[in-house]
């Protein structure tokens, strides 16, 4: 007997559009054979707009994470990264139908969503290990917290009208202590993100490294950095800071900072999977996601000529 082809579909189903294609996807799969999976809140809204499919599954009844072929995410980026959350250490890729706007982690568009489920259900993709980060907070040297990021962990002052005091430190050795409104420690993935507005380097995925980029220091010294895999950050909120900071995990998940707190980050040995239909250079999907001016170029030039 050919075992049963779970498929989790992550929506964000308070938006119509959302709605509309969950119910598609999962029509689409049941026709195909699989067993299409939703989470608690998006199984009860689907089953309300759509009676028809009272054979989907709910995720935690009788199926774990761990009986996923694959993930099926119909959003923004926000919505990968709930997805992210839900399947944290399963096996099953994600693979991403941009429904909001940039929608960088997304691997297709609304319009190619029948194609894409068609393709996904051939396995008709390659799985790429994108980077995490470990995220641990102590206080007193005690563990207090521990969390992680597939895109970036920042530490931010918790009052608009307050300054973050920080003591920025690298692989156990510190570096430099200034006044900000926050730090962002991003993975290649996040690079696009938070880190990206902030001011930092954009990253290939393929580059194993992580980001540190300060918010608005007061200091001379506070430029991005780029450290290899192996090496580890700290941020410190040091005693003099008026009021107390947050730590936000992929901006979903927070955690208060009083002074004192030290916020370690390393790489996490768990990756988040990404099923990609496409195997194009980063540079096109920087120039389509950005919708950035390419306007003249005239490519490489004829084999067997200096470039």
């Amino acid at each position: 007997m050919t075992p049963l082809r779970n498929i989790l579909i992550v929506a964000h189903t308070g938006r119509a559009d959302s709605l509309d294609a969950a119910v598609r996807v999962c029509r689409q799969l049941s026709t195909a054979g699989a067993q299409p999976v939703l989470c608690g809140d998006e199984h009860a809204e689907v089953l309300a707009a759509a009676p028809d499919l009272e054979h989907v599954e709910r995720l935690g009844d009788a199926l774990s994470i761990h009986d996923l072929e694959l993930v099926i995410v119909l959003g923004g980026d926000g919505t990968i990264l709930r997805a992210a959350e839900i399947i944290r250490g399963s096996k099953a890729p994600l693979i991403g139908v941009n429904l909001g706007h940039v929608g960088f982690l997304a691997e297709s568009d609304r319009e190619d969503l029948t194609e894409t489920i068609t393709r996904a259900l051939a396995r008709d993709y390659e799985v790429e290990e994108r980077m995490t980060l470990s995220v641990r907070v102590k206080v007193n040297s005690e563990v207090v917290y521990e969390s992680w990021a597939l895109n970036e962990a920042t530490v931010e002052k918790a009052s608009r009208e307050r300054m973050l005091e920080v003591v920025i430190e690298v692989d156990g050795r510190p570096l430099s202590s200034f006044g900000c409104d926050g730090v962002v420690m991003s993975t290649p993935t996040g690079s696009t993100a938070y880190a990206f507005s902030a001011g930092g380097p954009v990253i290939w995925p393929g580059v194993d490294a992580m980001l540190l980029v300060p918010l608005s220091p007061h200091a001379l010294f506070a430029r991005p950095l780029v450290v290899g895999p192996d090496s580890s950050f700290a941020v410190e909120v040091l005693d003099r800071t008026q009021g107390t900071g947050v730590l936000w995990c992929d901006g979903r998940r927070a955690h208060d900072l009083p002074r004192g707190a030290r916020v370690i980050v390393r790489r996490s040995p768990v990756p988040v999977r990404l099923a990609r239909l496409t195997q194009g250079p980063f540079t096109d999907r920087l120039v389509r996601k950005f919708n950035l001016p390419v306007t003249g170029w005239r490519g490489p030039l004829s084999e067997g000529t200096a470039q």
